[in-house]
């Protein structure tokens, strides 16, 4: 049988097997450590070593470096037993592979530490380290942690932290759920919530000098019990999940200092006023802790002193609407100054400042308007790197700011590729990874040197980490990136890469492809933004994928704009882009658009869209295909709904106006929803109720329901057959079979 794009993106995890990730630098910058498959289709993740050139400061030349395999799980662990919390957190994260898929390391980056199937492992980093070593640690195991030392490890287990003593092989409970906390309680670990809307997926932090921790207790007896079945095994007990969907209640969390010798200390803060943990960290300077309140229009930064557990507000922020959580934040530079980011001139802005200058808001911004600042990526020494916008959305950059000033890391313009660019640096050394239009996949690159205050000078280039993943047997997408409707929507159009612009071919149907709502951006200056939307081109479909209002990139005036209501804008803007990109295509003799036949896709918030499409616009859409759809806003989750919609005993009118259950009577043109039965982020519950609230009305409808999947759809088979149904059922239900 030969081989097709929908087996090959299945099999390879849509082509992120064998892409080097998690990027650590040693503090000295002569070693570089990450993850990367062995090649582009095994699903086995391996730690890397990469040896760079020479000593701190001093220069080599590309291609002299040498990557060292450090830790090939398949060689000593078994691999079929991963314990459930793993499988837990894999999904949170949307980890696509198995192996070692996070890593700890000490303060030197001489020790790294890694759970493989329950078990705790360890690996020196250096050239003639010895290989991974299985610590004496209670099993099953989750996200261990060396202390800054590297003599110990902790890890959670079964809700309680431990520590495993690598000098004595002791091991022992650090601090766990006692007589009076019962089942629902955890110590170290992120609850659903922050791992899922928060981007916080660890729930303790190590002192910098090893002797205490700063832990997270989170409380879930509070959180309601949803139950998610397997119908296809009707022996199978139904799985339990606590569950906090749109105003219940949450999971309560709270802080302690735990010392190695039993003592603890809790911390203390105004949680009625901000019960949300975002993040913490704990330095040199001390700990720092930021807290939101639960609708989101506060965030509060705190110090804590670890030896009373009392916290002191160094920032507060507000919004009329949310305050953002930015990655990266708070750190702080090696002089003590702190890194943090601010709203204005409907931009999000960098500063970096003295604590006092933060508190009483007299920082200024070191970042100019014209430049979104997306994620802070490290900080090194007193030199902090960021990804950031500017005019164009679609593509995002790398800069830093350090003493002489602000300087964009990533090429720019004739200097070399537009695209998308990421990174992280530590000891004057940086690694820049790159994607960008002209080919699918992702470059890496490992640079010496600082920035200039002016452009890239003082950079070189001395080392590249290779990718095995595999090349889409799709040549390069055939995408016109445009600018659509007067919102100047970033819009990208996937032609056929058969189809001939100048050839008297019938118009081509059309196929919307948006995700369209908070969190996501779609159109990217990157090839591998378009693969799959390339594959249904080539099916005989003109493809739209269009960002409208609420995705990311724009500023907090675009994000807001869907305040209270996540359904009109963002419908509206699909319908805009359409419209426009078929007045384009006539205007710049683009493509022959036949706007009789229109279908819409997409999965989780795009599924959403799709099924809104053709029950609230069947002038405009005439076929959709909603997959994982979240059909009634009150069944998510409240960290995300309530930030859009609010509490819904408060503003239950928002959640009538977004909700997909009362239109169901408006069906009249053909939609395939599709669930799987085992999601516990977007339950099948959203589906099988529209799905009941359509045959009430008396409209036909299709349903596939996917037994065993969660919202990613990691199955091979489950995957590519995904492609192959949406396309016949869209063929058929446009008539251009």
């Amino acid at each position: 049988m030969s081989d097709t794009f929908p087996r090959q993106q299945a099999r390879t995890k849509r082509f992120s097997l064998g892409a080097p990730r998690s990027f650590q630098v040693s503090p000295d910058g002569t070693k570089v450590v990450f993850l990367r498959g062995k090649d582009g289709t095994d699903p086995i993740t391996c730690l890397w070593a990469l040896d760079l050139p020479g000593g701190p400061g001093k220069q080599g030349s590309p291609g002299n470096a040498g990557e060292r395999l450090v830790a090939d799980p398949a060689a000593f662990a078994d691999l079929a037993d991963e314990p459930e919390e793993e499988r837990a957190r894999r999904e949170r994260s949307r980890e696509w592979a198995g192996g070692v898929v996070a890593f700890a390391t000490d303060a030197a980056c001489a020790l790294a530490a890694f759970a493989v199937a329950g078990e705790v492992y360890t690996a020196e980093l250096a050239e003639d380290g010895t290989g991974p070593r299985k610590v004496n640690a209670k099993a099953p195991a989750i996200d261990p942690r060396p202390d800054p030392s590297g003599r110990a490890v902790a890890y959670v287990c079964e809700g309680a932290l431990r520590i495993a003593d690598l000098r004595t092989g002791a091991d022992s409970q650090l601090i766990g759920p006692g007589a009076d906390d019962g089942a629902d309680v955890t110590y170290g670990l992120a609850e659903f919530v922050a791992a899922e809307e928060m981007g916080r997926y660890r729930g303790y932090w190590w002192s910098p000098d090893g002797s205490a921790l700063l832990v997270a207790r989170a409380d879930n007896s509070p959180v309601q019990r949803w139950h998610i079945a397997d119908p296809s095994n009707p022996g199978h007990q139904p799985a339990t999940v606590r569950y906090p969907s749109a105003g219940t209640p949450n999971a309560k969390v709270s802080l302690l200092i735990a010392a190695l010798d039993g003592s603890a200390v809790p911390v203390s803060w105004d949680a009625g006023a901000c019960p949300y943990l975002v993040t913490a960290d704990w330095d040199a300077g001390g700990p720092l802790v930021v807290v939101q309140s639960r609708d989101q229009r506060l965030m509060r930064l705190l110090t804590v002193n670890p030896e009373t557990g009392g916290t002191q507000v160094l920032r507060e922020d507000t919004d009329a609407s949310w305050l953002d959580i930015v990655h990266g934040v708070p750190a702080r530079t090696a002089s003590g100054q702190l890194v943090w980011t601010t709203m204005s001139d409907d931009t999000r802005r960098l500063l970096v400042a003295e604590p006092g200058e933060l508190a009483d808001g007299s920082a200024a911004a070191v970042t100019p308007p014209a430049l979104q600042v997306r994620e802070i990526l490290s900080v090194d020494g007193d030199t902090v790197l960021f990804s950031a916008s500017d005019s164009e959305p679609a593509e995002i950059s790398v800069w830093a700011y350090g003493p002489d000033g602000l300087a964009r890391v990533s090429p720019a313009g004739a200097d070399g590729p537009a695209g998308t660019y990421n990174g992280t640096r530590a000891g004057g050394t940086t690694v820049l990874a790159h994607s960008s239009l002209a080919e699918p996949g992702v470059t890496t690159t490992v640079l010496r040197g600082q920035p200039g205050g002016v452009g890239r000078d003082g950079l070189i280039s001395v080392a590249a980490i290779a990718s095995m993943a595999e090349k889409p047997l799709i040549s390069t997408p055939c995408v016109t990136m445009l600018r659509a409707g007067q919102r100047d929507l970033r819009t990208a159009l996937v032609l056929p890469s058969w189809y001939d612009k100048g050839s008297a071919s019938l118009p081509l149907p059309v196929l919307m492809d948006p995700y369209g709502g908070p969190h996501s951006q779609r159109v990217l200056a990157t090839a591998d933004s378009f693969l799959t939307s390339q594959w249904f081109a080539d099916q005989g479909f003109a493809v739209i994928v269009a960002d409208g209002r609420g995705t990311p990139g724009r500023g907090p005036a675009w994000d807001r704009a869907v305040a209270g209501d996540l359904a009109s804008h963002a419908l509206e803007d699909q319908v805009d882009a359409l419209t426009a990109v078929a007045e384009l295509c006539v205007s710049q003799h683009l493509a022959d658009l036949d706007l009789t036949k229109v279908g819409i896709r997409g999965w989780s918030f795009g599924g959403y869209l799709s099924a809104l499409a053709v029950l609230r616009r069947p002038d405009v859409f005439h076929a959709g295909v909603a997959g994982a759809p979240v059909t009634d806003w009150r069944l998510y989750d409240t960290h995300y709904t309530e930030r859009y919609l609010g509490d819904p005993a408060v503003t239950g009118q928002a959640y009538e106006r977004a909700s997909l259950i009362s239109d169901a009577a408006k069906l009249k043109r053909p939609l395939m929803i599709i669930h799987g039965l085992a999601d516990d982020n977007v339950v099948v519950a959203h589906s099988l109720r529209l799905s009941s609230a359509l045959l009430a009305a008396g409209r036909p409808h299709s349903v596939l329901p996917l037994s065993g999947v969660t919202h990613m759809a990691t199955q091979e088979e489950v995957a590519e057959n995904l492609l192959l149904l949406q396309v016949e059922f869209l063929k058929r239900a446009l008539g251009v079979l």
